[in-house]
């Protein structure tokens, strides 16, 4: 349990990282930032040796990501309306689930 809250952390970090990235850059900023999420949510996996690591850090993607849709009373916002605004957050979430349920322990692991 000690493990998950680091891992939570750095997919949360993940998250906001690229949620700045991919507009900064586009496309290339998008796809390193799936790219990215992708390494941070099968690392975890790997490094807990169990699938819940991979969900504590997809966990934390999902509550960083989402907590940035939202628009602040000034009208700020993070997300614009564009193509790949969704495709990030969107591609990003179906990354998420693939690499949360579909992880399984390499050889010698439990």
């Amino acid at each position: 349990m000690a493990l998950y809250v680091p891992l939570f952390l750095l997919g949360a970090v993940t998250g906001v990282a690229g949620s700045l990235l991919q507009a900064a850059w586009f496309p290339g900023g998008l796809l390193l930032a799936l790219v990215a999420a992708v390494g941070v949510f099968l690392g975890s996996g790997w490094v807990a040796r169990a699938r819940g690591g991979a969900v504590a850090a997809v966990a934390g993607w999902m509550a960083a990501v989402i907590l940035l849709t939202t628009t602040r009373p000034e009208g700020d916002f993070v997300f614009a309306a564009g193509g790949g605004s969704y495709l990030f957050l969107l591609g990003g979430m179906a990354l998420a689930v693939i690499c949360a349920t579909l992880w399984r322990p390499g050889p010698g692991e439990g």
